[in-house]
């Protein structure tokens, strides 16, 4: 036994001898050029060729890597001894994936393919411009050479589809909003996400039937539209302006298009960006079939409008204009205006309408605001806010469906001399659909009580609002029309106020140099 041990150690020391003899004989370049050489005979006489998907591709992450992740997790097809089990925070549903290092069948069309999910350590980097994940991820997808067209043309396809319809029926929706300070996770990823579980639809929202209806059919439109912008040469993105007092439900409205689309939300904190390129990088990072809100456009940060200081009206706006430079517009430098924040309007409609806003694909761009008329006009033409949506207060259309939420009435099921009444007050009144949730939600267990204090409710407030003089209109009523109109036409005014102004500026410039001349 000693003599066998004795003759193993020496063998293994003749095989380490050789070993270094030949490092030391041939160079690394021959050693390379002979395994690529082998690895060339080895596939050319091989039946199989392989597909490396990575994780990360770039900067961006690969959306393919993705897909067949969720495809794998998913597939009632495929079988597998080594799987893992997982379940999301506040989840209940498990799913099942391939183990790290692991490989499964799968069978398409009669023809099958061995995926492999490859999990190595990366090595230890001195820089990187932004952190990297410590472990490198792809799958592998090992095909015969005969089949190569096969799953190419249609098995990728296939896999894609898929993945997009388990992400809207199975996978739960979340809500985004990029990282404080810009900061990124230990992926690289700029947003931090949870769960997003509004309950609001376009069925429970109060609004007029007939608004609503025309949004969703435009909803529609856009999400079956993939084709239709292709062929006009469009990217397929589209905005959306709401606006109106507070507490009319546009964040309910958000949470309905989100629902009724089954898109996840990124809630983009402006004042958390720094810079242009910021916010460039932080939409690279959002994700297809997405919802991009900017929530109070008009006092998350002064890109409200370029009107000249009245005080130098003399003088031409250069870029070192402290409002062109900063975000803050206070005339200070970024350090001194107190957040340092050096987004421009320009970068912002980079964002939504330039070049970068087309670095994805199905994805809509929603802007709130409570006071349209400080918007600058540029933030309101079609291509960047193609549908300008106006929320109103209370009608009596949407008075019913809040009853109906709240209290569980049909319009039947109320007193017809009640339901005369409210219809009767509730312009006059002007509340909003959350002063009357409030209203019914305090008494929603005395149903009667809950109605008769509404009413009271509308009346007080409908006649206060007619003694004040706050209603416009030939017989004191403003309708939602006239409301809409007159906001939109401020925000017009402004911009011809700022190019006449620009005009008399330049005028007054060419009578001066005239007079030097002179």
């Amino acid at each position: 036994m000693k003599e066998y041990w004795t003759s193993l150690a020496s063998l293994l020391g003749v095989l380490a001898f050789c070993q270094s003899l030949m490092q030391s004989i041939f160079p690394p370049e021959l050693r390379f050029a002979f395994l690529k050489f082998f690895n060339r005979i080895f596939h050319l006489f091989s039946i199989y060729c392989y597909f490396d998907i990575t994780e990360i591709d770039g900067v961006n992450t690969n959306e393919l890597y993705n897909a067949v992740q969720l495809y794998l997790s998913s597939s009632v097809s495929i079988a597998g001894n080594r799987l893992s089990l997982t379940r999301a925070v506040n989840s209940s549903s498990i799913t099942f994936g391939l183990s790290n290092n692991d490989s499964i069948v799968d069978t398409f069309n009669g023809v099958t393919v061995l995926w492999e999910h490859v999990v190595t350590q990366r090595q230890t980097q001195t820089f990187a411009w932004r952190p990297l994940p410590e472990e490198k991820r792809g799958f592998t997808l090992r095909i015969k050479k005969k089949d190569k067209t096969l799953i190419l043309n249609s098995y990728l396809d296939y896999i894609m589809e898929r993945a997009n319809e388990i992400r809207r029926k199975n996978q739960d929706r979340l809500l985004y909003t990029n990282s404080r300070g810009g900061s990124l996770d230990s992926r690289g990823h700029p947003w931090e996400s949870v769960p997003f579980k509004h309950p609001s639809t376009f069925e429970t929202l109060a609004m007029d039937p007939i608004k609503k209806q025309q949004i969703m059919d435009d909803l529609k439109d856009f999400a079956q539209g993939q084709l239709f912008y292709q062929k006009t040469g469009r990217a397929w993105k589209r905005g959306y302006l709401l606006y109106g007092p507070p507490g009319t439900g546009k964040s309910s409205m958000i949470a309905a298009m989100a629902n009724y689309l089954g898109y996840d939300i990124y809630d983009l904190e402006l004042t958390e960006v720094h810079s242009n390129s910021e916010l460039r990088k932080l939409l690279m990072k959002t994700s297809s079939k997405s919802i991009i809100v900017i929530e109070d456009i008009d006092c998350s940060i002064n890109l409200t409008n370029r009107k000249k200081n009245s005080s130098n009206a003399t003088s031409q706006r250069s870029f070192y204009d402290a409002e062109t430079r900063n975000g803050s517009g206070s005339g200070g430098s970024g350090e001194e205006g107190g957040n340092g924040n050096t987004i421009t309007l320009s970068g912002l409609l980079n964002f939504t309408d330039g070049l970068w806003s087309c670095c994805g694909s199905e994805r809509i761009f929603v802007f709130t605001t409570n006071h349209i008329e400080k918007l600058d006009p540029a933030l309101l033409r079609s291509g960047r806010m193609d549908m300008h949506i106006y929320m109103s207060f209370c009608n009596f259309s949407s008075l019913k469906i809040l009853l109906k939420n709240y209290l569980g009435y049909e319009e039947e099921d109320i007193n017809d001399d009640v339901l005369k009444e409210m219809e009767r007050v509730v312009e006059k009144a002007e509340m909003t659909p959350a002063d009357v949730s409030e209203a019914l939600i305090k008494n929603r267990r005395d149903k009667e009580k809950a109605i008769r204090e509404l009413l009271e409710d509308l009346k007080s407030r409908g006649e206060r609002n007619v003694k004040d003089g706050k209603l416009r209109g030939g017989n004191g009523i403003s309708t939602e029309l006239e409301v809409v109109e007159e906001q939109e036409k401020r925000a017009i005014d402004s911009q011809n106020e700022d190019e006449d102004h620009d005009e008399e500026e330049i005028e007054l410039e060419d009578n001066i140099c005239k007079t030097r001349e002179d």
